[in-house]
């Protein structure tokens, strides 16, 4: 029981405090677009971390994780990921001067909530990296669960219940800062997400193809 609960602490700070793609854009989107529009994010970060440990739960359960491993997906995964990473940054400059253009004193515009929910959602599981940190947590924890398919999806249930709540906490601080910043600030940050995914993206990239 306490060697449930010390995996499951591990996996919430693995998963909210890691500072990954998803964690750069939830911060930004809190600080620019406010609470709701950030909790939206944060659903779809979350929403893909379950899909993902129910796919690899299935994987463990059926003995079929090889496939995870082979060298040819981990290739095309990471330079797939990488590309929509890239593409995510630069849109980050490309918005914010397009904005900038026509008037700073401009109220942002958020996003639809359905392309807030799906770009949480490819954010986080387009990122290899994030698929791996699962397939650890999952092997990890079917020890201590005997393998069992129910009882793994339960646990990272109230696993992923929590991480979702710390995720909220981190968007509502992300709000309440937001005041205190100037349009300088508001573009440096822009800037900073933007080339933090790029350099995810390219890291990705160099990595799984062009380090082999």
């Amino acid at each position: 029981m306490f060697s449930l609960i010390y995996q499951g602490l591990i996996i919430i700070i693995l998963l909210t405090f890691s500072f990954g793609p998803a964690f750069f854009s939830l911060i930004n989107m809190g600080i620019k677009h406010g609470y709701k529009p950030g909790s939206l994010l944060a659903i779809g970060i979350v929403s893909s971390d379950f899909f993902l440990c129910v796919m690899i739960c299935l994987l463990v359960h059926f003995g079929m994780v090889n496939l995870l491993q082979d060298e040819k997906a981990k290739t095309f995964s990471a330079i797939i990921g990488g590309i929509i990473l890239i593409v995510f940054g630069a849109f980050y400059f490309k918005k914010h001067v397009s904005k900038s253009v026509e008037s700073m004193d401009i109220e942002y515009q958020a996003p639809h909530p359905f392309v807030l929910l799906a770009k949480g959602f490819a954010l986080n599981i387009f990122n290899p990296t994030v698929w791996f940190l699962w397939l650890g947590n999952v092997t990890a924890v079917s020890k201590s669960l005997d393998y069992s398919f129910i009882k793994m999806i339960i646990f990272f249930s109230i696993v992923l219940g929590a991480v979702l709540l710390v995720e909220l906490a981190k968007v509502y601080l992300a709000d309440k800062i937001k005041h205190f910043l100037t349009d300088k600030l508001m573009t440096f940050v822009n800037y900073i997400t933007g080339t933090i995914l790029i350099i995810f993206g390219l890291v990705l990239i160099y990595n799984h193809y062009f380090a082999k």
